[in-house]
Parts: C-alpha cells; sequence; structure tokens
C-alpha cells in the first residue's frame, strides 16, 4: 500500500508547478493549464485523504466530481473569452490584455 505522505508529496509538486505556470507565464492559454493543474492537485489530495481517513464515505467522490465539473467550466469559458480577445486584439499575452482598464 502507497503511504498517504507520498500522494500528498505528488499533490504538492503538481500545485507548485501549476501556481508557478500562473504566475510566471504571460500566455494566457499557459495561465489556464496552470490552473487546470491546481486543481488537479486538489483532486488528488480528496481522492487520497478519503482512501486513507473515510473509505466507507463517498462524499469525496462528489466533490472530485464537482470539482472536476468546475474545471471543464472554467476551461469552456476561458477559451472562449481567450478566443474573443486573440480575434480582436491579434495577441494572447496576458500583459496586453487590458480591456477593462480605464
Amino acid at each position: 500500500m502507497i503511504p498517504l505522505s507520498w500522494y500528498l508529496v505528488l499533490a504538492a509538486l503538481l500545485f507548485c508547478i501549476g501556481l508557478y505556470g500562473v504566475l510566471a507565464r504571460k500566455n494566457a492559454v499557459a495561465i489556464l493549464m496552470g490552473v487546470e493543474l491546481m486543481l488537479n492537485a486538489v483532486n488528488i489530495n480528496l481522492v487520497a485523504f478519503w482512501r486513507y481517513f473515510t473509505p466507507d464515505l463517498i462524499a469525496a467522490h462528489a466533490f472530485v466530481v464537482i470539482v472536476f465539473a468546475i474545471a471543464a467550466a472554467e476551461v469552456a469559458v476561458g477559451l472562449a473569452l481567450i478566443i474573443s480577445i486573440y480575434r480582436r486584439r491579434k495577441t494572447v499575452a496576458a500583459d496586453e490584455i487590458n480591456l477593462m482598464k480605464w
């Protein structure tokens, strides 16, 4: 049986990679990919804690499905916004997207 700490280390590494992707990248698509990595790290934590502490309850699976649904909605809306901005500005660089500035 794999110890819980291995799952937590994997999730922490995945979350850190996603956080780096969000903070260091200038491409809006890469930023969305970083957010997705962070959400998947949360899912790994949810399932790992469920498996080790309350395997009788199914609540963690429900939360994972909700997080997957939120991630899918975030990708759909995010990509639609990025495509719209690209058509208008011809760029997806986060520094140059200033549509809401006064």
